[in-house]
């Protein structure tokens, strides 16, 4: 099969702190604040690494923690704030790693990477990385940082893709990533939350010269370009993601027009299934077992499951269920799946207000139970839990059982947010247009 990709692996574009095509007065300031904001990590020895909510919907992207000894019961008052600080504008996630609570928000007219002292709330620095990001479907970025060490890797609601030191508080480097593939911004903002595999930052820019590009993770050079649907391929608004799937394991990009496979090594394209959704509102992270590649997408269109031959990646769908009368349509939640059991948000109509919580059979796409008209939200499990942020603000705690809907407790916590919940070391982590929470959701200790 031809590898139908581009590689750049030596291009000038890439920009240093000092030859960024950031603006002046930003870069500036990011200097100025990392003097002045860039404290000591105070938690980064008190984590745990295997426990940590690295990365958009957590350590596998599959919405899944390890973490077990949390809540058995849901306490009267809700559970314990252990802070709650002042946050901005977007709709970025919060990601946990090495004692940091890392977003990217939009605050006094910039778009930043804000770290906080994870057990605390204290800020540790704040290093602007674009200027302020207008969408008529709300401000801010959209992307959830991806962390490793003392770096961050964000993607802006406008496309540009920032290393930042954590540490020092400073933009190592930074891509426009539309102007230099020759991409044009998706209608509703760019929401790739950035993929770390191996020594490349993966991200989906929907552009002419790169549907999928990745870059150095240290120097930020362009390492490989993947093209498909030629160059006509648009980013939709989901994130890569790593799966296991036609005997290999293969970064899984799901686009505006369609979802494909590719070499995380070469960039080569291994596949490609068209799946053209209205508006290019794919948004859902593709999620698999056993080999097969589930694709779920809102505004009435539906799901399927594919199966892909080993060798080949020739493709044949298990089942797929479309339509009004789809038993599974994810409008922007990726679902979670645990012990076979798909638990979702079936959105009806084209991102109607209607939303129904739906528990489907994985491999059979039978629906074993639905709470109907639920609301809409976003979800995490841990546990033999799962943790749903709604957008009424409210936190709902449910036993994740395949058999009947088992709510556990509920409180409201918050303003309205999209976000699915962070986890990590006990504490779930949450954010809104004004405030970043952290609750301790662990099971007290008897004496």
């Amino acid at each position: 099969m031809s590898s139908n990709v581009s590689r750049r692996p030596g291009s000038p574009s890439t920009r240093s702190i000092l030859g960024s095509g950031l603006p002046a007065a930003i870069l500036l300031l990011s200097a100025s604040m990392g003097s002045l904001a860039a404290l000591p990590a105070t938690a980064a020895e008190k984590g745990n690494p295997s426990s940590d909510w690295p990365q958009f919907l957590g350590p596998s992207r599959n919405g899944i923690s390890r973490e077990t000894g949390l809540l058995k019961s849901w306490p009267a008052d809700g559970p314990k704030q252990v802070f709650r600080v002042r946050g901005g504008v977007g709709m970025s996630g919060v990601a946990v790693h090495n004692g940091r609570a890392v977003t990217l928000l939009q605050r006094g007219g910039k778009q930043m990477v804000v770290a906080l002292d994870a057990l605390t709330g204290k800020t540790l620095c704040e290093v602007p990385v674009a200027p302020e990001y207008s969408n008529s479907m709300g401000n801010g970025p959209r992307a959830t940082p991806a962390l490793a060490g003392d770096m961050a890797y964000v993607f802006t609601g406008e496309g540009i893709l920032a290393g930042v030191d954590l540490k020092t508080a400073r933009v190592v480097w930074s891509h426009d990533t539309l102007d230099e593939l020759g991409g044009r911004e998706a209608e509703y903002g760019m929401a790739s939350s950035p993929l770390l595999v191996g020594d490349v930052v993966v991200v989906t820019p929907g552009a002419a010269k790169g549907t999928v590009a990745a870059y150095d993770r240290k120097t930020g050079e362009p390492r490989w370009q993947t093209i498909s649907g030629s160059g006509r391929d648009t980013a939709g608004y989901s994130s890569p993601t790593v799966l296991d799937a036609g005997g290999v394991s293969q970064i899984v990009a799901l686009g505006g027009r369609a979802v494909i496979g590719i070499s995380p090594r070469s960039g080569d394209l291994l596949w490609r299934y068209p799946y053209p959704t209205n508006f290019d509102c794919n948004i859902a992270v593709p999620i698999a077992q056993e080999g097969k590649i589930l694709i779920s997408a809102g505004e009435n269109h539906g799901s399927v499951l594919l199966s892909l031959r080993p060798k080949t990646f020739e493709i044949t769908p298990v089942w797929e269920s479309h339509g009004p009368e789809s038993v599974l349509r994810n409008e922007w939640q990726t679902s979670i799946l645990l012990d076979g059991a798909l638990y979702g948000m079936d959105n009806v109509g084209g991102a109607g207000p209607v939303t129904h919580l739906t528990c489907v059979d994985f491999a059979t796409g039978k629906r074993l139970w639905q709470q109907k008209r639920f609301g809409k939200g976003n979800l995490i499990a841990a546990d033999g839990k799962l943790f749903l942020s709604m957008m009424s603000g409210e936190l709902i705690v449910l036993k994740a059982n395949p058999k009947e809907y088992e709510e556990l407790g509920r409180a409201e916590v918050i303003s309205s947010t999209r976000q699915a919940p962070s986890l990590a070391n006990g504490l779930l982590y949450l954010r809104d247009d004004r405030e970043i929470l952290c609750l301790d959701v662990r099971e007290p200790s008897t004496p």
